[in-house]
């Protein structure tokens, strides 16, 4: 059988390990300081905030460009002649990278582009269940693949809870207004990943110790989250009292295991320091 390669991006937060486990090839995102720009997970995602402590700005982010998927597709191609190459991309809504590997997949028949209309872990829920089904049945066919990974987007639920609205106010994705209302109220909004787009579907109010394990309850019984793994992403910076509190909900929701990631350089930028997010498999369409 024709072996089946997936892929993604750094911004999917799938860790070395995972990608390795897993025969994951990931593409980088980029993260530019000033004039110098460097592949997101060269670098430790806390040099972001120490970068806007010392001057006020947040760095910029980007896309894969075509030229980082061409050499990702002809390094497989090189190693796996005879391999499908399966792209399972951030939500194309956000970032340009989708877009650029289809221009570097236009004369490369053995790839297929697919948007998984998520983020962080997300995304990486959707790769690892598909990398999953690929390891239990590898004589999977190449269309088989795909409808189980269009199964998965349409059940995959991910949301996030920033500590603060800093660096989304930093970044003009909130006004100073909001922000100034968010810490003197100590609100965090719940932002969602739906059909691709960040979306404030309700606000928070109170420590992160609190609204963090709250968050599991309402998202795991709003959903009504499969039970097997729920993913966990933090950046850098979150409390140890709020990992353990996050631990405590999830334990009580009966999920059986807890899948704990940090966020790179792209969510980071975006996120700040100290935000937690979920992500699960819905078990209703």
């Amino acid at each position: 059988m024709t072996p089946i390669i997936l892929v993604a991006e750094t911004g999917s937060d799938i860790t070395p390990e995972l990608a390795s486990r897993y025969g994951i090839y990931i593409v980088p995102m980029h993260v530019s300081f000033d004039n110098e720009t460097f592949d997101d997970g060269t670098f430790p995602a806390e040099q972001i905030c120490s970068y806007y402590r010392q001057t006020g700005k947040l760095p910029k982010t980007s896309g894969s460009t075509p030229e980082d998927f061409e050499k990702a597709f002809d390094e497989i191609h090189a190693k796996y002649p005879e391999a499908q190459i399966l792209y399972l991309a951030y939500s194309a809504v956000t970032t340009c990278s989708y877009q650029s590997a289809l221009i570097a997949a236009e004369d490369r028949d053995y790839v297929t582009a697919i948007d998984t209309k998520q983020v962080s872990v997300g995304q990486a829920a959707v790769v690892v269940a598909a990398a999953r089904a690929l390891r239990e049945k590898p004589q999977m066919t190449l269309e088989e693949a795909i409808a189980g990974v269009e199964e998965a987007i349409a059940h995959a639920k991910m949301c996030f809870l920033p500590d603060n609205l800093e660096f989304l106010r930093a970044g003009g994705r909130v006004s100073n207004v909001a922000y100034l209302g968010s810490r003197i109220l100590s609100l965090h909004p719940c932002i969602e990943i739906l059909d691709g787009k960040l979306i404030a579907t309700r606000k928070y109010r109170g420590k992160m110790e609190k609204v963090a394990a709250q968050l599991v309850y309402d998202y795991a019984e709003k959903y009504k989250l499969k039970k097997d793994c729920l993913w966990l992403v933090y950046t850098a910076g979150l409390q140890e009292e709020v990992r353990r509190s996050v631990e405590r909900a999830a334990t009580e929701c009966g999920f059986e295991k807890l899948q704990w990631i940090q966020a790179g350089g792209v969510i980071t930028t975006h996120g700040g320091p100290a935000a937690f997010g979920l992500a699960g498999m819905s078990q209703e369409d």
